[in-house]
């Protein structure tokens, strides 16, 4: 008998989690003829050794019911594994980027209905040093503002509280030293923000990156130059109407692999948590992962 493991975060989904749980236990058991364990989150890296496990145990479906930091913690159980189980999501998050960017479904009910798609994709993940990144790696001070958000905030104003953390930060006018290297092109300077995200969808802004997808093999980055309170507004406009890239404050590149330095204490933030001190080696790894989505692919 075919076997999923789910991997669920209890207080996730405005305390509805327990309650999808067994909507999630129900459709795969009576309709898919999964053998079903469930492993309940309590504490940091819960999720990880939990989808460690499965591979380990050789399970053919992993699925993630929580926000983007279970999320986030399930892919990492990924990573080095000789086998990995399919990847089913349902989003209870406030922001979702990554079921965004492979047009799952953000109600949690019509997630749930996704998971017996017959619909598989392969997936690009990122290497950062030791863990992978689903989404999206900011360094600057920026990123380390970002990561001050609080979840009370998060859950009121969803992707608008980033936004407005980050236009306190940007009248600041904080900028660090960057060194970014990549694919043998560098550059140097100050700047607030460094992105590189593999997919269209960053803080729920989904047009940040337009042409990124999901499978194209690439890290999209984006190096924002210093900026004051007039070019930030402008810079706001172009997150909300896929112009990111053409704005003259900021440089756009791809990439498959790149490192960024600094000659200061720089923090990160990855996939929307607080991540490592520069320094920082990415690379990309192709199709590393195999997730459900809908049957339909939206164009």
């Amino acid at each position: 008998m075919k076997r999923a493991m789910i991997i669920i975060n209890p207080s996730s989904g405005k305390e509805l989690a327990l309650e999808y749980l067994q909507k999630v236990e129900q459709l795969l058991r009576s309709e898919a003829g999964y053998d079903v364990v469930v492993n309940e989150t309590a504490k940091e890296l819960d999720a990880t050794n939990f989808c460690i496990s499965a591979c380990e145990d050789c399970f053919d479906l992993v699925v993630s019911i929580g926000g983007d930091g279970t999320l986030h913690e399930t892919i990492n159980g990924l990573l080095d594994q000789k086998h990995r189980p399919l990847l089913g999501i349902v989003p209870l998050g406030t922001v979702n980027d990554f079921a965004r960017a492979l047009q799952i479904p953000l109600d949690p009910d019509e997630a749930i209905r996704t998971l017996t798609s017959s619909q598989v994709k392969d997936v690009d993940m990122g290497r950062l040093n030791d863990q992978l990144f689903a989404n999206v790696v900011a360094a600057g001070s920026l990123a380390e503002s970002l990561s001050s958000v609080s979840s009370e905030d998060k859950s009121k104003l969803g992707a608008f509280a980033y936004f407005r953390e980050g236009l306190r930060e940007l009248v600041n006018n904080s900028a660090a030293p960057l060194r970014i290297e990549y694919d043998g092109e560098v550059w140097e300077g100050d700047s607030p923000l460094f992105i590189a995200t593999l997919t269209n969808s960053v803080g729920g802004f989904e047009k940040i990156a337009p042409e990124a997808t999901v499978d194209d093999g690439l890290l999209h980055g984006f190096i924002f130059k210093d900026l004051n309170l007039f070019n930030t507004l402008a810079v706001g406009a172009s997150l909300l109407f896929g112009h990111l890239k053409d704005h003259q404050d900021v440089i756009y590149f791809t990439a498959r692999h790149i490192q960024v330095t600094s000659n200061q204490p720089v923090r990160t933030n990855v996939d929307g948590e607080e991540g490592p001190a520069l320094p920082i080696d990415m690379h990309i790894l192709p199709g590393h992962i195999k997730v459900v989505v809908p049957e339909v692919q939206v164009v």
